[in-house]
């Protein structure tokens, strides 16, 4: 297992949800939810930065039979801006059902959905890095795709 944080990132139509795990990779936690705007990949670089972090893991939404989603688009948009705004390694991670499961979750909490969309957020970007920290330790390699660096100094999205 790699050490160093990674920045897990939940891609919604209106709010990104971010999460960190600690510098051994052990446990990923809730850090914040941002707006999905021209200032989220600012936002998650600066996460990135304040943590030191080592990679950005961003939730890749896929169906259940692995094609791709109507969000799909949206988080390889948000990964690609990453990408060409950092040098940081930014890989996609399968996420099928972690807002579904982030559901589940807080409901067995006893959270109610109505008004936690935020906390929501956060709870999928924590169990994206989860899964992918989990993988990684398991397999002995780095989980998912590593999306390659375009530069574009325009997408901010």
């Amino acid at each position: 297992m790699r050490r160093g944080v990674r920045i897990g990132v939940d891609v919604g139509r209106a709010r990104v949800g971010v999460a960190r795990c600690d510098p051994d990779g052990l446990l990923a936690t809730p850090l914040e939810t941002l707006p999905r705007d021209e200032r989220t990949v600012a936002g998650i670089l600066a996460h990135a930065g304040e943590w030191d972090a080592v990679e950005l893991v961003v939730g890749l939404p896929l169906s259940l039979s692995g094609g791709d989603t109507a969000s799909t688009a949206d988080a390889r948009e948000v990964a690609d801006a990453l990408a060409g705004a950092t040098e940081l390694p930014v890989r996609l991670v399968d996420e099928r059902l972690s807002t579904v499961t982030a559901h589940r979750q807080l409901q067995a909490g006893g959270r109610r959905a109505k008004g936690s969309r935020s906390v929501i957020d956060q709870v999928a970007a924590v169990i994206i890095l989860q899964n992918a920290l989990d993988s990684e330790r398991t397999s002995g390699r780095p989980p998912g795709t590593l999306v390659h660096r375009t530069k574009d100094p325009d997408s901010g999205l």
